[in-house]
């Protein structure tokens, strides 16, 4: 697709350039990678051909512009690139909670396509939801992010703040839940070792059984048979939708966040 230019190796930025390495999704050779420190991706992809810090007027036929900075810097990172970038350059925003038409200000105009990936891109299997206005620029990002990512698409802006909620935060409550679970086995006995070689398996072989189409009930009731260890442990866990609860306010909270940070 031309050249990509990366602007910042932090985790996410990392994760991504990392899938784009395993797959070939990007070409390296085609790569620019702006970082102010030195990074193992970015350097991995030095060795591949990418060019790292090169002269700004190297940024003149750049397809795609990827900011992959913090949300609260992107605007003064931006600034003195942008005599130099391609008129038609598509900016593909990474980062939660800054509209894409704040973005599009911010870089006179140029057409924008917001993507909230998780960290699973740096294994290609990551998750990628994905919302512009132009088809154009939502092409690009779906160029970019599926090699590396399921992608979903959404009509609505707005509902950049759920997905955020429930896809880009959710590994880590996914992992929260495990470290939770690893500590009951702890305190029902298990060796600190053994609970957590057990809990983080456990993740793995749930993530597994979800491929496919099975509906989530279904998979559920798949472990959980009737009056046995399982629905007894479930029954506990949602007592008086505790867990239910739980979850919709950590989504509810994030969402918030989410919102709050777009301003």
């Amino acid at each position: 697709m031309g050249p990509v230019v990366l602007q910042g190796v932090g985790r996410l930025g990392s994760a991504i350039l990392e899938g784009w390495l395993k797959t070939g999704a990007v070409d390296p050779v085609d790569l620019i990678i702006l970082t102010p420190s030195e990074k193992p991706a970015a350097e991995a992809a030095r060795a591949l051909g990418a060019r790292i810090n090169p002269p700004l007027e190297a940024l003149a036929d750049t397809r795609a512009f990827v900011i992959g900075v913090k949300p609260a810097k992107w605007f003064e990172a931006s600034r003195s690139l942008l005599p130099h970038l391609a008129p038609d350059a598509v900016i593909v925003s990474v980062m939660a909670g800054v509209r894409g038409e704040t973005i599009s200000k911010g870089f006179n105009g140029r057409s924008v396509v917001r993507i909230m990936p998780t960290t699973g891109v740096a294994q290609a299997q990551g998750v990628a939801t994905i919302w512009a206005a132009a088809a154009a620029a939502r092409a690009v990002g779906e160029a970019l992010f599926a090699p590396i990512a399921e992608t979903v698409h959404l009509d609505d802006e707005a509902a950049m703040h759920a997905a955020t909620a429930v896809s880009g935060c959710g590994p880590a409550y996914y992992f929260a839940f495990t470290r939770a679970l690893a500590q009951a086995g702890i305190e029902e006995g298990l060796s600190p070792e053994a609970a957590v070689r057990l809990a983080r398996a456990t993740l793995r072989s749930a993530a597994a059984g979800v491929e496919g189409a099975e509906a989530l009930d279904a998979l559920i009731d798949r472990v959980a048979s009737p009056g046995g260890v399982t629905q007894a442990g479930l029954l506990a866990l949602n007592a008086d939708g505790a867990l239910d609860q739980a979850v919709e306010s950590a989504v509810q909270a994030a969402v918030a966040k989410s919102t709050e940070l777009s301003g």
